[in-house]
């Protein structure tokens, strides 16, 4: 049974970073990508960044403040964020897409950033 377990989350002032992880266990697929998605109050989930096997890619709202990055040894994908900001509030979820097309996520971890 695959699952994605996130962590990292918490209350951070403006300004200030955290880094989430997403351990990966179950899965012996083939995949396209994983990367980290979010989704604020009262709208829709959006991607935040992903690896792909051209590489990673980063939306424009948080370019220049997260990177992401993976540990295969630990089957873990992190999102360091830094220069975070009030508007990047929302549950952040780690996503995994196999070559099949078939998406898993995790159940989320809460980012806060207080002004």
């Amino acid at each position: 049974q695959v699952q994605l377990v996130e962590s990292g989350g918490g209350l951070v002032q403006a300004g200030g970073s955290l880094r989430l992880s997403c351990v990966v266990s179950g899965s012996s697929f083939r995949l396209n990508s994983r990367g980290w998605y979010r989704q604020a109050p009262g709208k829709q989930r959006e991607v935040v960044a992903t690896i792909t096997y051209g590489g990673t890619n980063i939306a424009d709202s948080v370019k220049g403040r997260f990177a992401i990055s993976s540990d295969n040894a630990v089957n873990t994908v992190y999102l360091q964020m830094n220069g975070l900001k009030p508007e990047d509030t929302g549950n952040y979820y780690c996503n995994i897409k196999t070559a099949a097309g078939v998406d898993y996520w995790g159940k989320g971890t809460l980012v806060t950033v207080s002004s």
